[in-house]
């Protein structure tokens, strides 16, 4: 996949869950917050192999779309904070779903901002076989890159690829952490029918013999 066709596709995966969180209607907290952890997810990730990766290759290579990349740095700037509020919050929060809108806006016209200017500008000046590399570079990057916002930190090398290792293995080893949680949570709910059932049985057992020891007795 080259590197336009991936950008591109990283934007509507998550325009497809933004779409998702509108859908759903005020009391579908839980169902909306798991869906703001995919959409800070996705963007997290997507953030990050765009500074690191991206943005310095075209820097580099297209010197007329140095202020569309500082633009778009500064919009990730607020994006990633915004993610970070978000990402400490409860759904039923009463800035929750504005907070969540207010991003989407934000996304939505970075989104068309990028993809108007900025990537235009990419397929014409670097040939496939570029884009074809940068897209490699892009996909090895989402590997290793950090899964959360960290606003703080540097947007762009070597800073940034260097601040990105410690963050990412935190990130990570949340999420595998996070992951072993549901995972057992799942388990525990799949067991918990055929528990009781077999309590129900065992009771049932039980009753069954009563009459007969009392049969017995007499």
């Amino acid at each position: 996949m080259d590197a336009i066709t991936l950008i591109k596709h990283d934007h509507k995966t998550v325009e497809a869950l933004f779409k998702r969180a509108e859908k759903l209607g005020d009391g579908a907290l839980k169902e909306k917050k798991q869906i703001v952890q995919q959409i800070i997810r996705e963007l997290a990730i997507h953030a990050a192999i765009e500074e690191q990766v991206f943005y310095p290759a075209v820097r580099k290579a297209i010197k007329t779309a140095e202020d569309d990349v500082l633009e778009a740095l500064e919009e990730h700037h607020i994006v990633k904070w915004t993610l970070a509020e978000l990402d400490g919050m409860n759904a039923k929060d009463e800035r929750f779903d504005a907070k969540l809108t207010v991003l989407m806006e934000l996304v939505r016209h970075h989104v068309k901002e990028e993809e108007h200017d900025l990537l235009p500008q990419v397929a014409k000046k670097l040939n496939r076989d570029t884009l074809e590399a940068l897209g490699k570079a892009l996909e090895a990057a989402k590997k290793v890159v950090p899964t959360r916002p960290h606003p703080r930190a540097p947007d762009a090398p070597p800073a940034g690829v260097v601040a990105a290792l410690p963050a990412a293995l935190l990130d990570r080893a949340k999420d595998f952490v996070q992951g072993g949680a549901k995972r057992a949570q799942g388990e525990a709910k799949k067991r918990a029918p055929a528990n009781g059932a077999r309590r129900k049985a065992s009771a049932a057992a039980a009753r069954s013999r009563a009459p007969s020891a009392a049969h017995r007795a007499h």
